[in-house]
């Protein structure tokens, strides 16, 4: 029995779409993470304002996402080229079949 490795692209090199969709998903899961750390921190606030309602919470919240995404898409924290820079070269490598050796072991 042979064992290979299999991408999701059908065992074809890794193309301008795979790397592009790996750049997308990094800089969601950046966003993601940003929207969360903004949410802690507003969540610390200790002091209740005038200005404190249901309403005004949810205008915060969608205003901290479109921060969040904003501050992803730039790159700010550098998480998204992290992540490229280590699932990169896994994308790379399992678009490249992997041909097994003569006796090898199955």
């Amino acid at each position: 029995m042979q064992v290979s490795s299999v991408s999701a692209t059908g065992n074809q090199p890794a193309t301008a779409e795979t790397k592009a969709a790996l750049q997308k998903a990094a800089q969601q899961f950046e966003a993601v993470f940003l929207r969360q750390m903004i949410g802690a921190m507003r969540s610390a606030s200790l002091a209740e304002g005038i200005t404190d309602s249901s309403a005004t919470q949810q205008f915060q919240d969608m205003a901290d996402a479109r921060t969040a995404d904003a501050m992803s898409a730039k790159g700010a924290m550098g998480i998204a080229e992290l992540l490229m820079k280590q699932f990169g070269a896994r994308v790379a490598d399992t678009a490249t079949p992997t041909a097994a050796k003569p006796g090898d072991a199955a």
